[in-house]
């Protein structure tokens, strides 16, 4: 039978016909889908753990246990994991071990565009990349069997435009897998100095191996079509290049660490011009150089963004396209209408306060009228950057806070509040707790109560986590009452030591409430006081500041604001 699925949903689909027992990840755009889908199959053990080196550990023990295994996250979350997927590469896998690892080239949903293939040549792991969900189903199962033959983790590498693309896809059955027997082998697990210099030398063996064998796979293939033009290239570009220059020769990779370099350069001999074309950075390209063969890629292709058709079609062939511009007003993306982290924002801001922020939907706190975040780095980086400004200048402390929401703060954030009370660093921190992990979709995490399943499990106290850390103060405050929330955030800047926030309403998504919707009264003074707030609900007309009823949820915060009663429940109109 055949399904249109998305990209993340075959890999999903091939670990669970490929037998696989655990699936481990946390969430980020673009790869949560896997693990999400993967939670529907009883079969699979499925989890959100709480960071994504949490996960790689998890999914290593399910591993050398004996269990095919596959841990899932985005390319940032592959830094956070990259501790123990570096020694993972030297101790092998007993199950077969997949980290399917998803870029997001031009930065649709993250922080930076770094290229995954990079941190798997310095891991020493092979690559696959599929081109479509068809294959991002085979290269999975096929993943597996790689990973148990050549005893090594292996990368299955997407980006978000296969990732979030659907096409046809061949369901099979499951294939059940036994547990491979553990068994104990101190001097291929136990990675202390004198046994991990063997295996080093094993794991560079393995690569040479590998990419000798790569040369014969299917999955590696050359269509000749016009000897004029060769191009190299692998994954969603492959796409690309067969619509822009359907008359050129393509020699389309999956293997793409370590590299089939038999069967490039048989290719790149039988055409006038080679040129390789990839995403990111020329990794691809330089591995090919440093083997002697004569190709072209980044000198005629950037390393920024994503590629389209038609880039590829300009930059190999000088035809621009012919487009109409349209005039399209801008749709930046803005917290939702009755987001309860708008209130800590608009508050913050008119305290005028430093505020360290992190990485969630809250991060768009930073975007006018707004305006209140000073710094987005990396997940967990708000408090330690907080710190660090305290440590600078004593007196930073009286006007700055970080901001991290509740499934950042376990992910990450804990360490850094460890280091403000062990440190004595004087900090204010305030966790969003809005009961979900919003950014990525609504995913659980340990501080709502429930795991992938929707099962109720121990609900993480965070009021008792931070007291146990040492935290000063810890307050909890509903985010809708603007007074109550500005004068705790007053109180937290007077007090030595480290003290706590909790800012704490669900994500107004959760609900499934209809609401009426507030409207403007003859009160009105068009101060617009009340556009301040960044509300996508209210707008500034020629007739006045009006309320889209469609999308009022009547948080109340232009209430709040509003110094002249001119905002109403239309029940009370």
């Amino acid at each position: 039978m055949k399904k249109l699925l998305l990209g993340d949903f075959a890999v999903a689909r091939g670990a669970y016909e490929a037998g696989v027992r655990v699936a481990t990840a946390y969430p980020g755009t673009p790869s949560t889908e896997i693990t999400e889908e993967l939670s529907k199959y009883p079969e699979v053990y499925s989890e959100w753990s709480p960071n994504e080196k949490v996960a790689a550990e998890v999914a290593i023990g399910s591993s050398i246990h004996g269990a095919r295994t596959i841990v899932s996250m985005k390319h940032v979350g592959l830094n956070v994991a990259s501790d123990p997927l570096f020694t993972a590469a030297y101790t092998g896998v007993n199950g077969g071990l997949v980290f399917a690892v998803a870029d997001d080239p031009s930065m649709f949903s993250s922080q930076n565009e770094q290229d995954t293939r990079l941190i798997a040549r310095a891991a020493n792991i092979p690559v696959l990349e599929p081109s479509d969900s068809a294959e991002a189903k085979e290269f999975t199962v096929l993943a597996f069997e790689l990973s148990e033959k050549y005893d090594t983790p292996v990368i299955l590498r997407l980006t978000t435009r296969v990732a979030h693309s659907q096409s046809m896809v061949e369901l099979c059955d499951r294939e059940e897998k036994e547990l491979i027997p553990y068994e104990k082998n101190i001097g291929k697990y136990v990675m202390m100095p004198a046994n991990a210099i063997k295996r080093h030398v094993a794991v560079e063996e393995r690569l040479v191996k590998m990419s000798e064998d790569f040369n014969g796979m299917e999955i590696n293939r050359a269509e000749y079509r016009s000897k004029e033009l060769g191009i190299i290239t692998a994954g969603g570009v492959y796409q690309y290049v067969r619509e822009a220059v359907p008359e050129a020769s393509v020699l389309k990779l999956g293997t793409v660490y370590p590299l089939p370099y038999e069967k490039i350069k048989e290719f790149a001999g039988k055409v006038k011009r080679c040129i390789v074309v990839e995403e990111l950075e020329p990794h691809i390209e330089g591995l090919i150089k440093l083997h002697g063969i004569n190709v072209e890629g980044k000198n005629i292709f950037g390393r920024q963004g994503e590629f389209s058709v038609n880039i590829i079609r300009e930059k190999l062939t000088g035809k621009a396209p012919k487009t109409t511009k349209a005039d399209v007003p801008a749709r930046p993306p803005v917290l939702c209408a009755g987001c309860p982290h708008r209130g800590v924002f608009y508050t913050l801001k008119k305290m005028k306060l430093n505020v360290m922020g992190d990485i969630g939907c809250y991060t768009l706190g930073a975007i006018p009228p707004l305006g209140a975040i000073d710094t987005t780095v990396c997940m967990g980086a708000s408090i330690g950057m907080a710190i660090g400004a305290d440590k600078a200048d004593p007196e930073a402390h009286k006007k700055t806070v970080a901001v991290i929401g509740d499934s950042t703060f376990v992910h990450s954030g804990i360490t850094g509040l460890v280091d403000a009370v062990y440190n004595k660093a004087n900090v204010t921190v305030i966790i969003l707790d809005n009961r979900t992990t919003g950014m990525t979709g609504h995913q659980n995490n340990p501080a709502n109560g429930k795991r992938i399943t929707g099962e109720a499990t121990y609900e993480l106290d965070l009021t008792a986590l931070c007291e146990a850390v040492g935290a000063r103060s810890v307050t909890t405050v509903d985010p809708y009452d603007l007074k109550e929330f500005e004068k705790a955030v007053k109180n937290a800047l007077e007090e030595e030591g480290a003290s706590v926030i909790i800012s704490k309403r669900p994500c107004v998504l959760l609900t499934k409430k209809l609401y009426k919707g507030f409207t403007v009264t003859d009160e009105c003074k068009n101060c617009k006081a009340c556009m301040k707030l960044g509300c996508p609900a209210i707008s500034s007309t020629e007739e006045g500041v009006k309320i889209d009823i469609s999308l009022c949820t009547e948080c109340g915060l232009c209430q709040k604001v509003c110094k002249f009663g001119a905002i109403k429940s239309r029940e009370d109109k």
